[in-house]
């Protein structure tokens, strides 16, 4: 198969990857919001979200992992000069950061399948930013091919990530400003009458 068809292939299953990453925690954090709410509607909801992360799990997520890899190692196999460039060093340092990440997901999904609640919906929140910063790492160290850089390019993740703290903090308090659960528990108690 041409290089080129290889690396298209490999730039999909880091998509679909990151995706079903971001999606699980989302999930997560649903499903243990889902914790507070009342009867029969919190049975129903976990019962859900626990069919979804399954899906997403092992349909989309874990396959994407291992062909994403795959497609990579063969294109190392390809072009082995790549093993020769710093920057390649460091972008497969934060690949194995994703999967110590993924295996930390993995854990926490099962812990939600067993009924086992570790985790806050705020804390899974800042879990979720994770990936965030590995992506803008991986994409940076890619399109740039630059291990120097790499320095500068850590400080200004350590800076987004500050931000993204900052903004999760932000929507926090805007969300128990505006009261939502409390909105939502009202038309709930409306749609009874």
């Amino acid at each position: 198969m041409d290089f080129l068809y290889v690396k298209a292939l490999h730039i999909i299953f880091v998509v679909t990857w990151f995706a079903g990453l971001f999606y699980i925690v989302r999930l997560f954090m649903y499903h243990v919001e889902a914790e507070k709410k009342d009867e029969p509607a919190k049975t129903i909801l976990q019962t859900q979200y626990k069919l979804m992360s399954k899906r997403l799990w092992y349909i989309i997520t874990w396959p994407s992992a291992i062909l994403a890899s795959i497609f990579g190692f063969w294109m190392m196999y390809k072009n082995p000069y790549y093993l020769e460039m710093p920057w390649m060093h460091i972008k497969l340092s934060f690949v194995l950061a994703l999967y110590v990440y993924h295996g930390f997901c993995h854990k926490i999904y099962k812990q939600l399948q067993n009924d086992i609640i570790k985790y806050t919906a705020f804390k899974l929140r800042i879990i979720n930013e994770a990936p965030t910063i590995i992506l803008f790492a991986v994409v940076f160290l890619v399109t740039l091919k630059s291990a120097i850089n790499w320095i500068w390019g850590v400080v200004g993740i350590i800076l987004f990530g500050v931000l993204l703290m900052l903004g999760i903090r932000l929507y926090k308090k805007i969300r128990e400003k505006k009261s939502w659960e409390k909105a939502e528990k009202e038309v709930l108690e409306n749609d009874k009458k």
